[in-house]
């Protein structure tokens, strides 16, 4: 019993680590409909400017808030000049647009910064707690702290604040919205800011685990299956899609691995989502579609 639930424990707790990712998804689908594959390189072009800033010698208060001006004017201006000129074109359009934009990151950051690995140091060391016999990990705990916050932030954006309230008529009816005088421009930069803050955040908990390398940015394979189970339009579905992920591949790996040979990590997850596209395509919190006949 000790060993199921410090793997479930484990599992849970690294599973935060992909919801932290998919929450930046969240945030622009639910807004405006793009799925925004360039996440990741934005979560890298975060991570690799605070380790640059840090090594150089800027403190890190200081290297955090610079970083966090540069996601916002970048969120800013692939607003002004990638998505608006491209509004009502289709969903594989701007797909498209986002998947040569996260390209056009990653050549840029690698260019700027270079591409050797960099590690990120947070103050956190990753010491082993012990609830009885259950070992649990100081840096996982302190992971899911961090997105908890998260979360209760973004709520009170979302539902106390003027503009949380224009950011939830604009996800829910663009032209009603429009109708009413609200400034969807707008409503969409702020979002994409939110979105690369988010990412920062999930960067430097990536970077400080494996290190800031440009593999960081295929961090957002991992969260395609956390937004299907989880939903693509729901931030705390976001939470529990990454609970469910990194609880059940703790679970497989231990318990049914051995009998497969081992290292089904790579792919459980994968093979879980296509389960919940066949039965609920939705996601479990997400807004199931609604056909008028």
């Amino acid at each position: 019993m000790s060993l199921f639930l410090e793997t479930l424990i484990g599992g849970v707790l690294a599973g935060t680590l992909y919801a932290l990712v998919a929450i930046g998804f969240v945030l622009i689908y639910k807004a405006s409909g793009v799925f925004n594959y360039a996440q990741g390189s934005l979560l890298l072009f975060g991570a690799l400017t605070f380790v640059s800033l840090k090594e150089t010698g800027v403190p890190i208060a200081a290297a955090l808030a610079v970083t966090a001006g540069l996601l916002i004017v970048t969120a800013v201006a692939i607003e002004r000049f990638l998505l608006r000129p491209l509004t009502n074109r289709g969903p594989l359009t701007l797909f498209m647009a986002t998947l040569g934009l996260s390209y056009l990151v990653e050549g840029v950051a690698q260019g700027l910064m270079g591409s050797r690995v960099r590690a990120l140091d947070l103050g956190i060391e990753d010491l082993p707690l012990f609830l009885g016999d259950i070992m649990i990990s100081r840096f996982d705990l302190v992971a899911a702290g961090v997105a908890v916050v998260l979360v209760v932030a973004l709520a009170l954006l979302f539902h106390r604040t003027r503009i949380g309230i224009q950011l939830r008529g604009v996800a829910d009816d663009t032209r009603a919205a429009l109708s009413l005088g609200i400034d969807i421009h707008r409503i969409w930069q702020i979002v994409w800011a939110v979105a690369g803050l988010v990412g920062l955040v999930a960067g430097l908990l990536w970077g400080a685990r494996q290190g800031v390398q440009f593999s960081l940015s295929l961090v957002v394979l991992k969260a395609l299956p956390v937004l299907i189970i989880g939903g693509f339009t729901s931030i705390a579905g976001a939470i529990v899609g990454g609970i469910v992920v990194g609880a059940g591949e703790s679970l497989a790996e231990t318990y049914v691995g051995p009998f497969l040979g081992g290292g089904i990590t790579s792919w459980f997850a994968y093979g879980l989502a296509l389960a919940f596209l066949l039965v609920r395509p939705a996601g479990l919190l997400g807004e199931r579609p609604i056909e008028r006949v």
